[in-house]
């Protein structure tokens, strides 16, 4: 867990996660929700969920896509461009915000220029952290969240890696939780390759204990 900005992020629970975005974004509520849940639902780094500008998100109609784009020149070594296909939910909270921005980013600074920067959404998330005591998350959380969940799932790492925008799938590796009770569901599942036969008479004799009786030729 992450504690005084060291360490590795924390991964968010549900209930975490409704309550940090019911009770904790209180100064800019919209704006804020919004931004947080695409890091979220995209599981996008932070960088480059604030340099989004109105464009990768609606279109010239201010509809909401449906994909979102992340753009090359804005992602971690300037890999590639990531689509992201946007789910109802956060659909639904990007349709209430407005896709009219006048510096045309999704987020912009202060007095309209610029964008939010990650510091300034970190402090953002800290202050909101420490409205409704949630310990241990940085902006790195809700993508280590997401793509945590996505492996749960069942979804095959290439598919997840190429959400995430990972270079390899060892640098994803490093974003996945493993559970303890996880652990314990993977061991449980040696009980298949148990012996079939008689378990009560492990530690027995032959004859159980009584000896054969002769019989008379």
């Amino acid at each position: 867990m992450k504690i005084d900005r060291h360490g590795r992020a924390k991964i968010l629970t549900p209930e975490e996660i409704q309550l940090l975005f019911s009770q904790g974004f209180t100064l800019n509520p919209l704006r804020d929700r919004t931004l947080f849940a695409i890091c979220l639902y995209t599981a996008c780094r932070i960088n480059e969920c604030v340099t989004l500008r109105t464009t990768d998100v609606y279109d010239s109609f201010g509809k909401v896509r449906p994909v979102l784009i992340i753009r090359k020149g804005n992602t971690k070594g300037k890999l590639a461009t990531r689509t992201i296909p946007v789910l109802e939910d956060l659909k639904a909270r990007l349709s209430k915000y407005s896709s009219s921005q006048p510096s045309g980013f999704l987020f912009p600074g202060r007095h309209n220029r610029g964008h939010i920067t990650s510091d300034g959404a970190a402090r953002i998330l800290r202050e909101a952290c420490q409205r409704v005591g949630i310990q241990g998350v940085s902006t790195h959380s809700f993508r280590r969240t997401a793509l945590t969940q996505m492996s749960n799932a069942g979804i095959p790492l290439r598919v997840i890696q190429e959400i995430s925008g990972h270079k390899t799938l060892h640098e994803l590796y490093k974003y996945l939780e493993v559970r303890p009770d996880q652990v314990l569901g993977a061991v449980s599942t040696l009980s298949m390759l148990s012996p079939i036969d008689d378990l009560d008479n492990v530690g027995k004799t032959k004859y159980d204990g009584v000896k054969p009786q002769k019989t008379s030729q």
